[in-house]
């Protein structure tokens, strides 16, 4: 058996996502309806950010090019994970095929990565905004902006396709029972009847690649930042020159707090109870609170609500804008 050229040899075809069965009858109930009401607000909220930053002429620019798109992967890594978990929690079947949960695994975290990637590019972005203003629209133009973009589907792709390359071609004889609701890396070698060293110590090189240098970069461009903002004299300029960063900074440490806590430990023997509700942190509650941290606190988005779903009133000068 092959996928996408990896050679399978294994006796498994298919693995049992047992998700929250431990769990007692109740609690299964409220988390199917927390992932369902989390699901709807994920999809309504990001998917209204696209819209609106792809309607609005004066959203037309590079910060709302790359929310955008943040805001188009995470509808995506929520849709590649909570639809399954859904069918599962309905119908009781457990099941997923040996190829699919490869698929899963390897889109799942192209997905990640380029999440990571996109957090890098708008630090960058605000740093080439406060700290070098007058090269500001001649370095974050339309073509630097979609050259970025692609460079982060290129970087996830690649990454995370090869790491799911060798965990899927270990052989797996033994159980095929995964103690998690989706197809993660941890619980998914704990099943490989092989040695892991190598695959563990790739991922973690994977993890510093595709993770952790964007990080680094997120954190310099900060410290170049607020260098920045000490030499701004009034209060006021400092001020909003830090608003444009606050809730990019709420969702960084959000979404690295949860991952790196999660996959720097492939050494531990699987996902217990409380590992799986971490993972329910960053699978579906990020892509569900991003689009209330970056329109609530967003004057721009506010008035892009405001004008299209009258949802928040308009001050005096933007309505006679609107005239």
């Amino acid at each position: 058996m092959s996928w996408m050229g990896i050679e399978i040899h294994s006796n498994i075809t298919e693995f049992l996502l047992l998700g929250f069965s431990d769990f007692s009858p109740v609690s299964q109930s409220s988390i199917m309806a927390f992932f369902v009401f989390s699901y709807i607000c994920s999809v309504l909220g990001n998917g209204l950010i696209i819209v609106l930053a792809t309607a609005e002429p004066h959203l037309d620019t590079p910060m709302y090019f790359f929310l955008r798109n943040l805001s188009f992967i995470e509808l995506c890594t929520t849709n590649v994970v909570v639809p399954k978990v859904l069918e599962n929690l309905w119908s009781g079947k457990k099941s997923i095929s040996f190829l699919g949960c490869a698929a899963q695994m390897s889109v799942f975290f192209t997905f990640a990565v380029s999440e990571c990637v996109f957090l890098m590019m708008m630090a960058f972005d605000r740093y080439m905004a406060i700290c070098c203003p007058l090269r500001y629209t001649s370095v974050m133009n339309t073509g630097m902006c979609y050259k970025l973009t692609t460079g982060s589907w290129v970087v996830g792709s690649l990454v995370y396709f090869s790491q799911t390359w060798y965990i899927f071609s270990l052989p797996y004889c033994n159980s095929n029972h995964i103690v998690h609701f989706f197809c993660d890396f941890p619980p998914v070698l704990t099943l490989a009847c092989a040695d892991t060293f190598i695959i563990k110590l790739s991922v973690s090189i994977a993890c510093i690649c595709g993770a952790a240098l964007p990080l680094l970069v997120i954190f310099c461009s900060y410290i170049k930042i607020l260098y920045s903002v000490l030499f701004i004299r009034s209060m006021e300029g400092r001020h909003k020159a830090l608003s444009t960063c606050g809730a990019h900074l709420v969702s960084v440490v959000l979404y690295y707090g949860t991952a790196m806590f999660m996959y720097l430990r492939l050494g531990t023997s699987g996902p217990g109870a409380n590992d799986r509700m971490i993972a329910l942190f960053y699978c579906i509650i990020i892509p569900t609170v991003n689009p209330l941290i970056y329109s609530l606190r967003n004057k721009d988005m506010k008035t892009a609500l405001g004008k299209h779903f009258k949802l928040f009133p308009l001050s005096p000068g933007i309505k006679r804008l609107h005239k």
